[in-house]
């Protein structure tokens, strides 16, 4: 189950208190010997690999990092708290509930933030005044918001095949199936290169008109390709069940431009799919004549054009120089 959102409660340790004590060895002179309590554990949270989903975080919603030691005789001061780091995926954003803030853009593996600050120990009596209480951790109400990294972003109505194109260009294994929606959440793949880089692609739920205002499964997931260099339109240029590329094509668009203009303003480039059906050489002729954009012709089933594209797509991403041949 892919969950990208969720609000937890994190509690820091509590601060040790600081012990009174009298070294009564010497009659007649008594000298404070109380050590300080320990400081408590804070509460972090961290970007940690192979973690895909904040589904964790629907079941456990209260954490809370160890509390300090408490100060003991002869002046020895108590233990600090541990800290609790709890993992997230990369790309999480981490935010103060009650005021809004952004405290944190975890948007690399082993980026960190501290939520809750533990607690001071108190103070022993060896300070020559009395022992003080330790002070109580922060508490905070912490929403995570979860957008996945990806270097390009798939878009496109339900049925292109942008499932069957992410699962033939990574080891990324998605449900393909010949009816609508059938990708149900964002999917994350991983093109390998020869030269050891990469190409993280997302795939995320298909769009159609009027998602803006809830229809189909909305566009609630668009906030996955935020992060993207480049946007990829994968329209079915088959059209075999009746639609125009053409319509799809400014119809994404369109949906896209209502939902944020900071996706229209990335790199969009149209991939054609299905060319090995017939009707989609036709389709393609008439869509070029009205869409002077780069379009790359590709067959997800056959594998035709795809390494083209591959090698355009890491040109935009900035991943490496080497091509597919």
């Amino acid at each position: 189950m892919f969950v990208d959102e969720a609000t937890i409660e994190c509690t820091a340790g509590r601060g040790g208190k600081g012990c009174q004590s009298l070294d009564r060895s010497h009659p007649g002179h008594f000298r404070p010997t109380g050590g300080d309590g320990g400081s408590g554990g804070s509460l972090i949270i961290e970007a940690r690999r192979n973690i895909q989903t904040l589904l964790d975080f629907q079941m456990n919603r209260h954490f809370a990092a160890q509390n300090g030691g408490n100060g003991s005789s002869n002046d020895k001061t108590g233990y600090c708290g541990n800290d609790l780091v709890l993992g997230v995926p990369p790309g999480t954003e981490v935010f103060d509930k009650r005021t809004g803030e952004l405290l944190k853009d975890l948007n690399a593996i082993g980026v960190r933030v501290i939520v809750s600050r533990g607690g001071a120990g108190g103070h022993g009596n060896n300070k020559k005044e009395d022992a003080t209480p330790g002070h109580p951790g922060q508490t905070k109400e912490i929403l995570l918001k979860l957008k996945l990294i990806a270097d390009i972003g798939l878009v496109g109505f339900p049925n292109a095949g942008k499932s069957a194109l992410i699962s033939r260009v990574s080891s990324a294994k998605p449900k393909i199936a010949a009816y609508p929606f059938t990708t149900k959440n964002p999917i994350l793949g991983v093109v390998k290169f020869s030269d050891g880089t990469s190409l993280v692609v997302a795939d995320i739920p298909g769009i159609i008109e009027g998602a803006h205002e809830g229809r189909g499964m909305g566009i609630e997931f668009l906030k996955h390709v935020e992060r993207a260099s480049a946007l990829l339109h994968v329209i079915d240029f088959a059209a075999v069940d009746g639609r125009d590329p053409l319509s799809d094509y400014r119809a994404i668009n369109e949906e896209l431009s209502k939902y944020s203009k900071t996706l229209m303003a990335k790199e969009h480039l149209i991939a054609a799919n299905k060319m090995d059906v017939p009707e989609a050489r036709a389709n393609l002729k008439k869509f070029k004549q009205k869409v002077k954009k780069e379009i790359f012709p590709i067959s997800a089933v056959t594998g035709e054009g795809v390494n083209a594209l591959l090698n355009r797509l890491r040109q935009t991403a900035g991943t490496g120089k080497d091509s597919i041949e």
